[in-house]
C-alpha cells in the first residue's frame, strides 16, 4: 500500500446531510481495511469531527465518551446525528449517533469548553525511552515475513500491506511490536512512536487544530489493546484471536500540532470474563501531555486450559 496519511483525512471529510434524528447530521465513509468490519478509530474521529462542526469557535472539545454498538461496514456511508444538548456559556454537550443501514452502530457523548484561567499540572514522560529513528517501523519488521507460512500465523498478503503502510501513520513499539509475536516482554505496558507518513492535508470544514484532533481520536484505536494482548502472550497474528472495541473515552489536556513524533504511552488495566481495560496518554516529543485515553475491548483467544 503506498504509505500516505490521505486514509486518514478522507476519513474525517465529513458531508453535511439533512438530519432524520436531531439537530444537524453529517456523512463519512469507513476506509479500507483488511478485516470483516471497519476499524473502530474511523468511528470515534468521524464522531469527534461531527460534534467538533457543531459548535462555535470559541470552544474546543475537551472530552469524548463512546459506545461501539454495532460492526461497521467497510467502505459504507455513515450518518452522524448530532443532538446539541446544551450550549452554556463557558460549556457546550453534544451527543451524537452512528448510523449504517438504518441501524444505530455508535454513540458517543462529546463535552466541549471555552477555556478560562487556573492552576495546571501535567504528567511527565518516561526520559529512558528509545528515540523513534533507532526503531524499526512496521515495513521493517515484516519485510521478510511470508504470509501462508507457520510463522506468519493468520497474517495474509493484505494485512501485512496494512500493518506496513496502510494506516496513515508511522508506528514503531518499544519494546517491540505484537504483529507475528509479542516481541519483548510479556509486561502490561508499551510505548509506541507515532508519526503521519506525510503532511496531513486541509479537511473541509476543520481547522487545522481541529483536524488533529480529530487525528489524535482516529490513531489511538489502533495500538491500545496491544498491552492486553502482549500481557497475555497474544500476537495479532494467533490462530484465533477475536478483538473489538467495546467502549471508550478521551480527554484533550491541551492543543498540539500532529505533525511530528508523537509518544503514546500505554498500559493494561485490567484483563477479566473476556474483556480488557488500557489506557494511553499522548506527549509531544519534547514531552508536553496533549490527551488521555481509556477504552475496554473484547478480547477472546483460544486457551490452553493446562
Amino acid at each position: 500500500m503506498n504509505a500516505t496519511s490521505g486514509i486518514l483525512t478522507e476519513a474525517i471529510t465529513l458531508t453535511p446531510v439533512p438530519p432524520q434524528v436531531f439537530d444537524e447530521a453529517y456523512e463519512a465513509t469507513t476506509q479500507p481495511c483488511p478485516w470483516p468490519k471497519a476499524y473502530g478509530g474511523d468511528l470515534v474521529a468521524q464522531a469527534a469531527t461531527a460534534v467538533m462542526r457543531s459548535v462555535g469557535a470559541d470552544r474546543r472539545l475537551h472530552s469524548m465518551h463512546s459506545y461501539f454498538l454495532r460492526p461497521a461496514r467497510i467502505g459504507a456511508a455513515v450518518r452522524y446525528e448530532v443532538e446539541r444538548l446544551r450550549d452554556g456559556r463557558g460549556y457546550s454537550t453534544r451527543q451524537v449517533r452512528a448510523f449504517q443501514d438504518g441501524k444505530a452502530i455508535y454513540a458517543g457523548l462529546a463535552s466541549f469548553h471555552i477555556g478560562e484561567p487556573g492552576g495546571s499540572y501535567r504528567s511527565t514522560a518516561p526520559e529512558n525511552v528509545p528515540a523513534p529513528g533507532t526503531l524499526p517501523s512496521a515495513a521493517d519488521v515484516l519485510r521478510d515475513a511470508v504470509p501462508g507460512t507457520p510463522a506468519a500465523g493468520t497474517m495474509t498478503d493484505a494485512a501485512k500491506a496494512y500493518w506496513s503502510g496502510g494506516r496513515s501513520f508511522d508506528l514503531r513499539h518499544v519494546p517491540g511490536p505484537v504483529y507475528l509475536d509479542v516481541d519483548g516482554a510479556a509486561t502490561g505496558h508499551q510505548a509506541v512512536w507515532i508519526k503521519p507518513f506525510d503532511a496531513l492535508r486541509d479537511v473541509p470544514g476543520l481547522t487545522p487544530a481541529v483536524r488533529d484532533q480529530a487525528a489524535l481520536a482516529y490513531v489511538c484505536d489502533y495500538t491500545i489493546l496491544e498491552p492486553l494482548l502482549r500481557v497475555l502472550g497474544l500476537p495479532w497474528a494467533r490462530p484465533g484471536l477475536v478483538t473489538a472495541s467495546l467502549d471508550h473515552a478521551m480527554w484533550f489536556h491541551r492543543t498540539g500540532a500532529v505533525d511530528g513524533w508523537l509518544l503514546y504511552l500505554q498500559e493494561a488495566v485490567a484483563i477479566e470474563h473476556g474483556r480488557g481495560l488500557g489506557t494511553g496518554r499522548f506527549f509531544t516529543s519534547d514531552g508536553v501531555h496533549l490527551a488521555t485515553v481509556a477504552q475496554e475491548g473484547l478480547v477472546r483467544a483460544p486457551f490452553d486450559p493446562h
